[in-house]
C-alpha cells in the first residue's frame, strides 16, 4: 500500500472509461430505443470534488451517447470524449494538450479496449468486476464494482494520499 500511496501523490489527472466503470455496464433502452444508463451519486460527488480541487478529469469512451456528456458537464467535467474507436490515440492527444507525463495520470478501465491505455499511464486502475486481463495490469483494484463507487474509491484514495481529503471544499457541491 505504501508504494501505491507514493504513486498517488504524483497524480494530477483522472481519466475514466464510462460503461463498466461509471456504470455497471447495464444498458436499458427507452421507448424511443435510446440507451439509458445509471450512475452512482457518490462517484459524481468525488468527480466534482476532484475538479474543484484542480485535478483534470476526463472520460474516454467508445460509446456514443449524448446523456453521458450532459451528466459529466453537470459535474464540471469538460473533457468528455465519446465514440472513440482507439482510446490510445485520444489519450496521447490529451496528455500532450495538458503537458502530462504518465506518472501524473490515473486511468480506470474495465475491459480489453482499455488495456493499451492503461499500459501507458502511471496508475492503471480498475473496478472489482473488471476483466482478468485488466486486473492483471492494474496497480489499484477497487473493492467496488463498476457503477457502484469504484470511481469515488480511486479519487478518495488519491486525495487522502495528497492530504486533500476532507478539506473545506469537501462540504459543498
Amino acid at each position: 500500500m505504501h508504494e501505491l500511496n507514493e504513486m498517488l501523490t504524483k497524480v494530477t489527472t483522472f481519466i475514466f472509461d464510462y460503461d463498466g466503470v461509471m456504470t455497471d455496464g447495464t444498458v436499458y433502452m427507452d421507448s424511443n430505443g435510446d440507451p439509458l444508463r445509471t450512475s452512482n451519486v457518490k462517484d459524481g460527488y468525488a468527480i466534482q470534488l476532484a475538479g474543484k480541487l484542480g485535478f483534470h478529469v476526463a472520460v474516454i469512451s467508445g460509446a456514443v451517447v449524448t446523456n453521458i456528456t450532459k451528466r459529466l458537464n453537470m459535474l464540471g467535467v469538460k473533457d468528455v470524449f465519446t465514440g472513440v474507436p482507439d482510446k490510445i490515440v485520444k489519450l496521447e492527444e490529451y496528455m500532450k494538450a495538458y503537458h502530462l507525463v504518465p506518472e501524473q495520470v490515473v486511468y480506470m478501465g474495465d475491459d480489453i479496449p482499455d488495456l493499451r491505455v492503461m499500459q501507458r499511464v502511471g496508475v492503471p486502475a480498475c473496478p472489482a468486476d473488471a476483466s482478468e486481463e485488466v486486473k492483471s495490469i492494474s496497480r489499484f483494484i477497487s473493492d467496488r464494482p463498476g457503477g457502484h463507487g469504484c470511481v469515488r474509491d480511486i479519487i478518495e484514495q488519491t486525495l487522502k494520499a495528497q492530504g486533500k481529503w476532507m478539506t473545506a471544499e469537501a462540504y459543498s457541491w
